[in-house]
């Protein structure tokens, strides 16, 4: 006999009990409802196994998710050898410009490379030329000039200059106008000739105004090694500056050599001995870890629109019998962390897989940013494997720790973060003349840190100029005061916390204390698992 027909029933007893019949129905409703409602809340927060074991459901997000950890560290570490050969052979063609356009360069010099005499800079300009126009018969690369048209791009040599001006020191006098000029000269290369003789360089340099003397050219080569790994070689196109600079007027006139690369296709390529599937199968795998990626985002995604859903339907629940709203806390157990971190993996991942398909079919070069994308998504898979972890509540104290601690980290951290950004300005203004570690902002913050974790410490109060008594005797007290009350005293509270919070955390787990509203709910729930 089915609920309707007892209710029926018991509207019809002759006895007149109908009332008393139809309240204790009503009630053995509601308490089916409950418990049916309970049930659905004990499911959800089942682990995968107890799922499984509960309703024969298979874990396929938990095999997913390993299936995934594979074919993405896989795709990672292939991505990240390609992007080695990539980086390798742009600072190697950086190295060697530098040893052929530079006169007399060494790698020890390239922080102190500079002229003294006006005869060291015709001199050295005067190399730079010679070397660009014998540069097919001297380099030991595939370096060639760059083509537009039948003509050959030329080097350019500007130099920059105020526009009139005179300047007496002897006198303490000078007569400048700010404005400044740009006088250029191009000089083409003579590939017809396969000995070129010394080219007479019309050049004059006006020194007494000089800011600046820039030598630009372009030349092209073909990275060929990639071959091997089963990728078509990339043309390169390697635009050069060598820059003079003469702004400070010191009489130290610092030469650097720099170049801006750009990647293309090759217009016309053949390669003989290697399958033009083993060249294209990488764009094959990494269409199959985005269709996988997009299956493990979609899952990701209801798994989560289900948790909100949930915590609506027991919220009203809540409010209904209690009167009172949910806190917080109890509303945030219905969202996964655990989700919305493999969903912004999956995101990172699929758009760095994307774009890793357009650099292979050469359209884009982009390979930094798709490194960065696909190894913050990796980064975050791999974290996610703590999730399954967490299960076993031995392994699950590292994330409880880190969760209980953070508030208190974050407010410890921004009170240090003022005094921090004290010493970091401080030390800048006052010691950025007189150290090479305080020269800018983002270089005495590198150097406080590592004096936190004591780095490079000794080298530190060592390198001090002694050219200011007072200055000296600055950075000593700076430096000491520094070094004692964040080693001392900050980083040791910082430390305090955590422990502290993992004795409180190990502490709540032996005794099972704090035990929220929702969970409380879901004991009272004595269903075995293998009922169904």
């Amino acid at each position: 006999m089915d609920d309707s027909t007892e209710a029926y029933l018991c509207v019809s007893d002759p006895n007149g009990n109908s009332a008393t019949h139809w309240s204790d129905t009503h009630s053995h409703l509601e308490h089916e409802a409950v418990e049916k409602f309970r049930r659905k809340l004990k499911y959800f927060f089942m682990n995968p196994c107890d799922k499984y074991k509960a309703r024969g459901t298979k874990p396929w997000k938990l095999m997913l998710q390993i299936v995934k950890i594979a074919i993405v560290t896989a795709q990672l570490v292939w991505f990240g050898l390609s992007n080695q050969m990539v980086v390798r052979f742009k600072e190697e063609n950086l190295l060697t410009f530098r040893h052929l356009f530079l006169m007399n360069f060494t790698d020890a010099s390239r922080d102190s490379y500079a002229l003294y005499t006006q005869h060291d800079v015709y001199t050295h300009i005067s190399h730079t030329v010679q070397q660009f126009l014998i540069l097919p018969n001297v380099t030991v690369g595939n370096h060639e000039y760059q083509r537009e048209g039948d003509v050959y791009t030329p080097l350019t040599i500007c130099q920059r200059f105020y526009s009139n001006g005179s300047v007496s020191p002897a006198n303490e006098s000078f007569d400048i106008n700010t404005r400044v000029n740009e006088e250029c000269l191009q000089i083409y290369p003579m590939v017809s000739s396969s000995n070129p003789t010394a080219y007479p360089l019309n050049l004059t340099l006006h020194f007494e105004r000089l800011l600046a003397v820039n030598v630009k050219f372009t030349l092209k080569a073909i990275n060929l090694q990639t071959v091997q790994h089963h990728e078509l070689p990339d043309c390169y196109i390697f635009n050069i500056t060598i820059n003079f600079d003469n702004r400070p007027q010191s009489g130290r006139m610092k030469i650097y050599l720099d170049n801006n690369v750009d990647v293309s296709k090759c217009r016309d390529w053949t390669v003989i001995g290697a399958s033009q599937s083993n060249i294209y199968m990488m764009v094959v795998f990494d269409v199959m870890i985005i269709l996988t990626l997009a299956v493990s985002l979609g899952l990701c995604i209801r798994s989560v629109k289900a948790g909100v859903l949930l915590q609506f339907e027991y919220a009203e629940f809540f409010s209904s019998g209690n009167n009172k709203c949910m806190s917080l806390s109890d509303r945030m157990e219905f969202i996964n962390g655990w989700y919305i971190l493999i969903i912004i993996s999956d995101v990172l991942t699929i758009i760095g897989s994307v774009l890793k398909i357009i650099i292979q079919l050469k359209a884009v070069e982009s390979y930094d940013l798709c490194s960065i994308l696909l190894g913050s998504g990796t980064m975050f898979v791999w974290i996610g494997v703590l999730r399954y972890m967490g299960y076993h509540k031995k392994y699950n104290i590292l994330i409880i720790t880190l969760r209980a601690a953070l508030p208190n980290v974050i407010r410890f951290t921004c009170c240090a973060a003022m005094i921090y950004l004290g010493y970091c300005f401080c030390g800048w203004i006052v010691l950025g003349p007189y150290h090479t570690k305080f020269r800018t902002l983002n270089m005495v913050s590198e150097c406080l840190f590592s004096l936190i974790n004591g780095d490079d410490m000794f080298n530190t109060f060592k390198i001090m100029e002694q050219k200011s008594c007072v200055v000296w005797l600055f950075s000593r007290i700076y430096l000491y005061t520094f070094v004692s009350l964040f080693i001392y005293m900050v980083l040791s509270l910082f430390i305090t916390l955590i422990t502290d919070t993992y004795d409180i955390v190990k502490h709540q787990q032996m005794e099972k204390e704090s035990i929220s509203d929702v969970q409380m709910f879901i004991m009272q729930c004595k269903d075995p698992l293998q009922c169904g």
